[in-house]
């Protein structure tokens, strides 16, 4: 009997925010029984379809208060597939130690992403800065063979509502010293669980892969990138009670990639 997957940041934040909740989150659609694990109704449960893969860039997801409670939030599918992958609930009046904690470490080098035509231009970057190396207290650099470790990309993505993420990004002053990541990809979204009046909006699982394709990261983006297009067919369905297709394109595709290569990307 396989054991069950242990429960990623996203999903401890929101077993979290359900225990200091003061009255029942209400799904859009009404009440559903859901699969804990992928949030979907069980009958149409893509648990098995779940991609792991090795990265050297980390995730940190600074969450909207409903955030993680929502079944259709993307946030979710970077914590299952990028191992590396932090995440906080973020208020007005305080900030978890843990969070900041996480941005001094030097193993990290962090990059707020966030448009970059709303940011001081100092502090802008559409490319990540060279490596810089660290030397951990107890390394021996002396020994034969040793390779100077180098400071790993961690992403700030902001998950919540495109209001809520400007008004986030303004009143996080613990981020205002780090560098503004700003994307600017040649596609429009396709995100089809909920509805923006810009294409260039993107759910926060597309921004994270492609945070993973500029860091190098292409094998993990394009896993990423395909796990999102299963969770939405299987999300659609289970909500039109209709049969999903595991033969289609999408799933053959997201096969492919979870048999290819994947060793993490470095530097």
């Amino acid at each position: 009997m396989t054991a069950p997957p242990v429960p990623h940041a996203v999903a401890r934040l929101r077993t979290e925010r359900l225990a200091r909740a003061v009255k029942p989150f209400r799904v859009r659609g009404g009440p559903a029984a859901r699969c804990p694990d992928c949030r979907v109704m069980p009958s149409h449960c893509l648990c098995h379809l779940r991609p792991v893969v090795p990265t050297h860039a980390g995730m940190c997801l600074l969450m909207a208060d409903i955030e993680p409670l929502k079944p259709s939030n993307t946030g979710w599918l970077i914590a299952d597939v990028v191992a590396d992958t932090f995440a906080f609930g973020w208020a007005r009046t305080a900030v978890d130690p843990a969070l900041l904690t996480l941005l001094a470490d030097p193993q990290w080098q962090a990059y707020v992403v966030f448009p970059g035509e709303f940011v001081s231009p100092e502090r802008v970057r559409t490319a990540l800065l060279p490596p810089e190396p660290i030397t951990p207290k107890d390394a021996d650099c002396t020994q034969p063979g040793y390779q100077t470790p180098l400071k790993r990309p961690l992403f700030v993505l902001l998950d919540a509502t495109w209001s809520e993420a400007g008004k986030m990004f303004r009143k996080s002053p613990y981020l205002n010293h780090l560098p503004v990541l700003s994307l600017h990809p040649d596609q429009s979204s396709a995100y089809r669980l909920r509805r923006s009046s810009r294409s260039d909006h993107f759910c926060t699982s597309e921004v994270g892969a492609l945070c993973l394709a500029l860091a190098g990261e292409n094998h993990a983006a394009q896993i990423l990138t395909a796990y999102l297009e299963v969770f939405t067919q299987h999300y659609v369905q289970a909500k039109n009670q209709q049969p999903v297709d595991v033969t289609d394109a999408a799933h053959q595709h997201l096969r492919d990639l979870q048999l290819g290569d994947n060793r993490p990307s470095t530097p």
